[in-house]
């Protein structure tokens, strides 16, 4: 493994780290204290720089949504030292003038999960009240916008992204719910992977591929796998194009972000009631505020 730091990590599909550019690709396995992530996590050298992805739902897409193990693939990513981590999705669209083939950079987001996924790190001893006013990093997300725009995509800044469960579609009545709330993109994955980013002190952004119209649209077929993927397909250059841009200008965008020390004023646990053993399941999420 090499010893250079991997600041840029990506969640998506294994076809993304498919790059002509990508040099000097490794694997590696890992293990973390919340279980195995979805995968080996593949890391590359791209424009002089580590960049790790990792396919959320394993290669050959074995896992659904809410079989993810989110907690383990964010704390795989900061084990190897990640500070900005960009999340590639699909998204059905709930307003007109998100098309199909659009990019969308959210930068709110709703949580409509069932409660079958772990949505914090922090239990068993140790408690955390992290801020997630706003869940996306408004810093990262000008980059994303930045470079999907430079690549020649249309790309849309801001908007609130609605999680749901899945692995099912919407009904119509939900879909026209979710669009009386003032949602404006769904999708199944992006709940609760935004909050443990911030608990893992990793700026978060989401550049999520409109695939279809939800089932809202009535001059519109209602979404199908087959949709997503034709359209993710089209797609999968531009998306490689746009992390490739944001790479060569990692200098324009990256710094120190609030996010960076999200865990200074939120753990709340008295320090004399947190035992090593405490310690030892948390590691590096908490080692800097314990030392």
């Amino acid at each position: 493994m090499s010893n250079q730091i991997v600041e840029i990590g990506v969640f998506g599909g294994s076809g993304l780290y498919n790059m002509e550019e990508l040099t000097d690709v490794e694997e590696i396995t890992l293990s973390t204290p919340f279980g195995a992530p979805s995968d080996a996590v593949t890391v590359g050298t791209l424009h002089g720089r580590r960049v790790a992805f990792l396919p959320r739902h394993g290669r050959g897409h074995v896992l659904n949504p809410s079989e993810v193990p989110y907690q383990a693939n964010v704390y795989a990513m900061k084990m190897l030292g990640v500070k900005y981590l960009i999340s590639v999705n699909a998204c059905g669209s709930l307003q007109e003038q998100y098309a199909p083939g659009h990019i969308v950079v959210p930068d709110q987001l709703y949580d409509h999960t069932r409660h079958l996924r772990a949505r914090s790190f922090f239990n068993n001893g140790l408690v955390s009240h992290i801020t997630v006013a706003d869940p996306f990093s408004a810093e990262l997300n000008q980059a994303i916008v930045d470079a999907v725009a430079a690549s020649g995509g249309t790309v849309h800044a801001g908007g609130a992204f609605i999680t749901i469960e899945g692995p099912r579609f919407s009904t119509k009545s939900e879909s026209h719910t979710f669009r009386k709330w003032g949602m404006d993109i769904i999708g199944m994955t992006t709940c609760p992977e935004a909050f443990l980013a911030a608990e893992a002190e990793i700026a978060y952004s989401s550049m999520a591929h409109v695939t279809d119209y939800d089932c809202w649209h009535e001059s519109e077929e209602a979404v199908t796998v087959e949709m997503v993927i034709e359209t993710l397909g089209k797609n999968a250059t531009l998306a490689k194009n746009a992390l490739s841009y944001m790479v060569a200008h990692y200098a324009d965008w990256a710094g120190e972000y609030a996010v960076h020390n999200a865990l200074k004023f939120a753990l709340i646990t008295d320090r004399t009631k947190i035992t090593p053993e405490i310690r030892a399941q948390y590691g590096i999420l908490v080692d800097k505020y314990l030392d």
